[in-house]
């Protein structure tokens, strides 16, 4: 017999130039999951519900992203936390946990550096303190594949680099239909490029040292986003940062291992 699931409140929470469109589920200690590059709320279908059960769990949609006002740019990874604490503001929430993916990741870091009093603890998943030849080339490569080739070459070649085939492969029964809903979802070329333009110039790898919040950074062996090697770089230039590869999983390892990811991140919380 299945749990019975905990209900969820949908609200759009104004912070100041756009409405941002935001889920919370379950009650306790204030834990938001910051998505990464889709920046859709949704990303963490396999974790809502698991946290909820501890904590009161909020998700949302990035500015100019699924139900949020749409057609907003961004002007990198610090603007987008900015967003954040803006929300927290009009929340009335003052310190919170955050688990930030991929670009969610590079958000947490700046919030633990620019306001870690509104920190709890923070868990940087399949993130990364600045960029190197590897993930420049990557995204200039993704970036001239949307610009010349259009938004459904850009998401599928992005889901095959985000996801291991075996995971991946038995649910492609017809790649068209697999795409719809991602394409659906497409924020249109000037905001996606912004948004690829955050992860080009985020770099923070001169600063971590100086973070202070209890971390713990979380990755995957075969990811091919953000391989493992930039979770142990986090790991070891923030002091006292905890680090977890997962076997397997992929970028999208919340997504496809919960079952090995989840208990790893709340072992860490309520430590």
């Amino acid at each position: 017999m299945s749990e019975t699931l905990i209900p969820t409140e949908v609200r759009r929470v104004d912070v100041g130039d756009a409405e941002i469109h935001t889920e919370i589920t379950g009650d306790g200690p204030d834990l938001f999951l910051v998505a990464g590059l889709g920046g859709r709320g949704a990303f963490w279908t396999k974790q809502v519900q698991f946290f909820a059960r501890l904590f009161r769990v909020i998700t949302f949609d990035h500015r100019g992203c699924g139900e949020s006002t749409p057609d907003k740019v961004v002007y990198g990874a610090e603007h987008m936390a900015d967003d954040v604490l803006a929300l927290m503001d009009a929340m009335q929430i003052e310190r919170a946990n955050l688990i930030g993916h991929s670009t969610g990741g590079a958000i947490g870091q700046h919030i633990a550096l620019k306001a870690p009093q509104r920190l709890e603890k923070l868990v940087l998943s399949c993130s990364w303190a600045g960029p190197d030849t590897y993930l420049t080339e990557l995204f200039r490569t993704r970036r001239e594949i949307l610009i010349s080739c259009g938004p459904l070459a850009y998401l599928t070649i992005g889901t095959y680099l985000a996801m291991p085939s075996r995971h991946l492969q038995p649910q492609m029964k017809s790649a068209r239909a697999f795409m719809e809903e991602r394409l659906a979802a497409f924020p249109g070329l000037e905001v996606e490029l912004s948004r690829i333009n955050a992860v080009y110039t985020h770099d923070l790898r001169s600063r971590l040292h100086q973070i202070a919040v209890p971390t713990f950074c979380i990755g995957a062996m075969d990811d091919q986003l953000t391989p493992p090697g930039f979770t142990e770089e986090m790991a070891r230039l923030i002091p006292g940062a905890e680090k977890h590869l997962a076997d397997h999983g992929g970028h999208f390892c919340p997504m496809v291992v919960p079952d090995v990811y989840n208990p790893r991140v709340l072992e860490f919380l309520k430590n």
